[in-house]
């Protein structure tokens, strides 16, 4: 694996610095994708996203969506016992899996659906008040007025 030094791209800006550790976790990623399981990601809006995550196999109760900072995981577990069942061909993968999305700053997840065996979480980006831009107003400089007459 390559480690790159993105230093450089960092002098002219501020507030970047976590482009770094997400660049890192991307490299870290690209190692050990296997595909599975195969997902979609929709803009829907300017603010709006989705992720459809084909999870065909598995109930309610054996998926977990968490949420930290700017992590999205995505965990399935089976919890079904197949030691009695004997399969002649098995082309539905059912196995664990852990997927993770790195998510944009203000990205919050609004709710999550399973649907014909597809997992849908609904995202937007809701970003606070008071980091919207916002206008200032230029004044003029306050003028002092000399009150010594000549």
């Amino acid at each position: 694996m390559r480690n790159f030094d993105f230093s450089p791209l960092f002098r002219s800006t501020i507030g970047f610095d976590h482009m770094s550790r997400l660049m890192d976790a991307a490299m870290r990623g690209a190692d050990n994708v296997d595909g599975y399981p195969p997902y979609n990601i929709e803009k829907l809006g300017d603010d709006d996203y989705r992720i459809t995550i084909a999870v065909a196999g598995f109930e309610r109760d054996e998926i977990e969506i968490t949420q930290k900072e700017t992590s999205l995981v995505v965990r399935a577990r089976t919890k079904a016992d197949d030691a009695d069942r004997v399969y002649l061909h098995r082309g539905i993968a059912g196995r664990a899996f852990e997927r993770t999305f790195e998510l944009a700053d203000h990205i919050m997840v609004v709710e999550a659906e399973l649907e014909n065996g597809l997992l849908m979480v609904a995202l937007r980006r809701e970003v606070p008040e008071a980091l919207k831009p916002r206008t200032i107003e230029i004044g003029a400089a306050p003028r002092t007025i000399d009150s010594k007459a000549a």
